[in-house]
């Protein structure tokens, strides 16, 4: 058994890193307050995007010359994905899980003959995929989120990734997020924004029994001067969705995290306490009888 002092030293330690926990729950959920908001406020405005632009596709079917950012360049060999995660741990199983899903993604498309890159969108998605696919990582950005995920920088990657596919570096563009839920829940959400997936929009439309497809509207102006704007802009707004949504959802996992660490600690400094009263219990119980011992022989 420990001796006292150790169990006390003990005891401080795991009380300090309960005020720690305590502290980084309460941080993160002022931080998810804000960051839910801000998600549950862009949703219906990148889901308004993509059935504006669903229904404009749907003008170009069996069509030559549509842009190709809508149509793609006819190949499928080249991968791009966009991994979304986070720069800090300590948020529960939000950075695994979604390093999970795209290791599987990866094997998958290697496993077709496909060849695949790999942007990283924070420090711990290059970690979840560096051991096994480090050849893939293309580059990693960081601190996108460290205030909040910002347009601008949205718009930069968007920039970025139109370039590489103008230059011929893919074909095909997926990105991956953890789509926010609940504080406690978060979804692996796989998103193809290059080209752009109309069959993925129509499928959701019917779900949701969207008629907004169905509809017939006149354009003013043409379809296609329409397309060559909206599409770079949809391209921004839907990783701009994807960053909000993952910062929600890493507060709400880093939330959930330190709450269980929190009580765990509490568990433990319970043990810990029972075990020192015991064997403070014993230790006086000892030199009682010690004493009483002493006295006797005199």
């Amino acid at each position: 058994m420990p001796n006292l002092k150790d169990l006390k030293i003990r005891i401080d330690s795991v009380k300090s890193t309960q005020k720690i926990t305590s502290a980084m729950k309460m941080v993160a959920a002022a931080k998810l307050r804000k960051a839910q908001l801000s998600a549950e406020s862009a949703r219906p405005y990148a889901e308004r995007m993509e059935t504006m632009v669903a229904a404009l596709a749907k003008s170009f079917d069996g069509v030559d010359g549509a842009p190709e950012l809508l149509a793609g360049n006819g190949k499928d060999e080249k991968h791009l994905i966009v991994l979304v995660s986070s720069d800090r741990g300590l948020c529960g199983g939000f950075n695994a899980n979604i390093g999970r899903f795209a290791r599987n993604k990866i094997t998958e498309l290697r496993a077709a003959g496909k060849s695949v890159k790999v942007l990283c969108l924070g420090r711990k998605g290059r970690d979840q995929v560096r051991r096994d696919f480090g050849d893939a990582i293309l580059d990693t950005v960081e601190d996108l989120t460290k205030n909040g995920a910002q347009y601008n920088d949205a718009n930069n990657l968007a920039l970025r990734i139109r370039t590489m596919y103008e230059e011929g570096e893919f074909d095909v563009c997926t990105v991956i997020y953890n789509k926010f839920i609940s504080a406690i829940t978060q979804e692996v959400t796989p998103l193809q924004v290059i080209p752009f997936a109309v069959a993925q929009i129509e499928d959701t439309a019917k779900e949701a029994q969207d008629d907004e497809l169905k509809a017939l509207y006149e354009y003013e102006p043409s379809e296609e001067e329409i397309l060559e704007d909206l599409l770079p802009r949809n391209l921004s707004v839907q990783i701009f969705r994807a960053m909000l949504e993952s910062f929600a959802s890493e507060q709400g996992a880093r939330m959930a995290a330190m709450d269980n660490a929190t009580r765990n600690a509490g568990d433990m400094i319970n043990n810990l306490t029972l075990t020192y009263n015991r064997a403070r219990q014993a230790a006086i119980t000892n030199e009682l009888i010690e004493i009483i011992s002493g006295a006797e022989a005199l």
